[in-house]
């Protein structure tokens, strides 16, 4: 019995560390994969590819039923695939096309503050710790936002990974009050599926042109990456940490993601670290931490999504690798 759990603990641990890194390597995925292929296209070619991976899976595995789901539920995914994927990753993927990754990353992560204020919007008043650390973190973010975190960020960006971001938010906020389908894997197939038709369809409305030719093996590589690894990988560690880990040691990705980002991005993309990045991420991460801490000291309930899942009570469901 305790070698038994002795191995639980290692595989949780191992799937963390998954979950640690494949997340927060996924924007330095985005930012080499969108140096040849347009943005939207790219996050097109990601999320259908996955989807049709992890359906055909789902099929060979548990059979036609698995996606057995009322109209409703099929809605409510498709609006979430919407408004995660289509909106939420397309605008990151643009806007990873002005500002670096690491940046980007910090600013995703104010995801969970935008929950909490979702919240007292519809009168579920959050703990007074809470709202202390939406008010740190989103000063956090007004300080990266304001002074442009750095002479080489654009403007442009900061302002397109924010939208993206709350429409994240939005979308984590909204799937946890209407039907979805019972089975999170089954669910997350169709907002990949949606999700990417959606990011097709408005790549092309905007003006995208993809010449396959012209796309750099780099940038190959970088999107199978962020197909196999991003979305598979990560996503299955995920899910799996979700009915065998404590919420409060697996939501620990939200802080810990950006950092890693930063991270890689300055090793791999010699992107400039500034003091200014440094003191406004550290921000938004005492912020993100001081929520997730304190809320998760209530009831929790897991809720399942695309790339994550969790209580989005807590601010940390619905995960947020890009």
């Amino acid at each position: 019995m305790g070698q038994n759990a002795t191995d639980k603990r290692l595989l949780v641990w191992i799937a963390l560390g998954i979950v640690y890194v494949v997340w927060g390597s996924t924007y330095l995925g985005i930012a080499v994969a969108v140096e040849t292929i347009p943005p939207m296209y790219s996050g097109a070619m990601r999320f259908v590819a996955a989807g049709v991976l992890l359906g055909a899976f789902l099929v060979a595995r548990r059979g036609t039923a698995v996606f057995r789901m009322t109209r409703r539920e099929f809605v409510g995914a498709a609006v979430a695939g919407l408004l995660l994927l289509t909106f939420g990753n397309g605008l990151l993927a643009v806007a990873e096309q002005h500002i670096s990754t690491g940046l980007a990353a910090l600013l995703v992560a104010s995801v969970p503050l935008w929950l909490v204020v979702f919240r007292f919007a519809v009168r579920d008043r959050p703990k007074v710790l809470t709202l202390a650390g939406v008010l740190v973190g989103l000063g956090g973010v007004a300080a990266l936002s304001l002074t442009g975190g750095g002479g080489a960020n654009s403007t442009t960006g900061i302002i397109v990974v924010l939208f993206g971001s709350l429409s994240w938010a939005v979308g984590s906020f909204l799937s946890s009050r209407v039907s979805m389908p019972s089975n999170p894997f089954a669910a997350s197939t169709v907002e990949m599926l949606v999700g990417g038709v959606g990011l097709l369809l408005l790549g092309t409305a905007t003006g995208e042109h993809l010449d396959l030719a012209q796309i750099s093996g780099r940038s190959w590589v970088g999107l199978v990456y962020l197909i196999l690894v991003g979305s598979l990988v990560g996503f299955t560690s995920f899910v799996w940490l979700l009915g065998n880990a404590p919420i409060s040691l697996v939501s620990t990705y939200a802080y810990v993601n950006p950092a890693v980002a930063v991270a890689l991005g300055a090793l791999v993309l010699s992107e400039p670290v500034t003091p200014r990045i440094l003191i406004g991420g550290l921000v938004i991460l005492v912020g993100v931490a001081l929520v997730i801490s304190t809320e998760r000291k209530g009831p929790q309930r897991v809720s399942e999504d695309l790339d994550g899942g969790g209580d989005v009570r807590l601010g940390v469901g619905r995960g947020q690798e890009p």
